[in-house]
């Protein structure tokens, strides 16, 4: 009877992994994300954040790209804080994500505005920090300029599509913030709804309040609500929905699905305030256009994003997509 083989035993010591890794606590190897509350530079904060860390650990994780400001991968040690933006920690590499399907229609010195595709957050949630607007176009803004960021002015909803704009300075995001009512001129959106509407034309005023559960909803009367005004005209109708074109006054969370749904005509895949159909496998609602007094120069910005196919398809029969165009800096393509 042959004798049994001995095992090999490797004498050679495991090398240390070359990874610098940031330290939360024994056990923990989750990303986390920190606040700013005050202007700083990324190396102060981070190093700030990782007391147990040498400075020269500090700089080897920013350099990793393991950092991330808004969910984009920094790896800038001068770049700029600001109060409110997000920092994360990861424990991990943080990639960055390629521009795919989401087309720039217009770009200046202050301003950048894409077409966001239904299905893609603006910006980061708490379950969802890596496949968001924000940090696509963060990363494009980076490609050439590392100390380039950009700042959220405002939102589209995960699965509304269309024109989103985002400010490439801090001055001009708080100028657009501070005065928005007065500089955007028209929010224009397409929206399908189930049914026909019995006005073909009309003017919906409503209270809303945000309910416990982060919900909107009419309130019987103004106190603890807030005025939205949206009006909205019939476009087209067929097979049982209607095509309907926005325009909203007021900037309420959610208010053309809420006030749509209050006359009991849902917009299509809405299961978030109604359980209306869904043919088209994605809500019915498409920021078509946006108009800015520039806060910079009182100029006239025209945003336009086209229709979506599926909309088009669903009630003109239309069988070609058109292709996008970028609109040059008077909003023209």
């Amino acid at each position: 009877m042959p004798a049994p083989r001995s095992r090999k035993v490797n004498s050679k010591p495991r090398k240390p992994s070359s990874k610098p890794r940031p330290s939360f606590g024994r056990g923990k190897r989750a990303d986390k994300t920190f606040v700013v509350r005050h202007e700083t530079d990324l190396l102060s904060f981070v190093k700030e954040k990782l007391p147990g860390q040498s400075e020269r650990n500090v700089r080897r994780i920013i350099a990793n790209h393991q950092v991330a400001v808004g969910g984009a991968p920094v790896s800038l040690f001068s770049f700029h804080l600001y109060p409110e933006d997000e920092v994360t920690l990861a424990w991990e590499p943080i990639r960055k994500k390629k521009r795919k399907d989401l087309p720039i229609i217009y770009e200046d010195e202050h301003l950048i505005a894409i077409d966001k595709p239904s299905g893609l957050l603006s910006v980061a949630s708490d379950k969802e920090k890596k496949s968001t607007a924000y940090r696509m176009m963060s990363d494009y803004v980076t490609m050439n300029n590392r100390s380039a960021r950009l700042f959220v002015v405002h939102r589209l909803d995960e699965d509304t599509s269309g024109v989103l704009v985002f400010a490439k300075d801090r001055p001009t995001q708080e100028k657009l913030q501070k005065h928005w009512n007065d500089v955007v001129t028209k929010r224009g959106y397409y929206a399908i709804v189930e049914g026909s509407m019995e006005k073909k034309e009309a003017t919906l005023k409503d209270y809303l309040f945000e309910d416990k559960t982060n919900l909107m909803r009419v309130a019987h009367g103004p106190q603890g609500a807030k005025l939205a005004v949206t009006k909205y005209k019939v476009m087209a109708e067929k097979g049982g929905y209607s095509l309907l074109d926005v325009d909203i006054k007021t900037g309420r969370k959610n208010q053309i699905r809420v006030q749509l749904g209050h006359t009991g005509h849902f917009v299509i895949g809405d299961d978030k305030y109604g359980e209306p159909s869904n043919p088209l496998k994605r809500l019915g609602l498409h920021a078509y256009e946006l108009t800015i007094i520039s806060p910079e120069n009182g100029r006239k910005i025209d945003l336009r994003s086209p229709m979506p196919y599926p909309f088009k398809k669903m009630f003109f029969n239309i069988e070609k997509e058109e292709p996008h165009g970028r609109q040059d800096k008077d909003g023209k393509k």
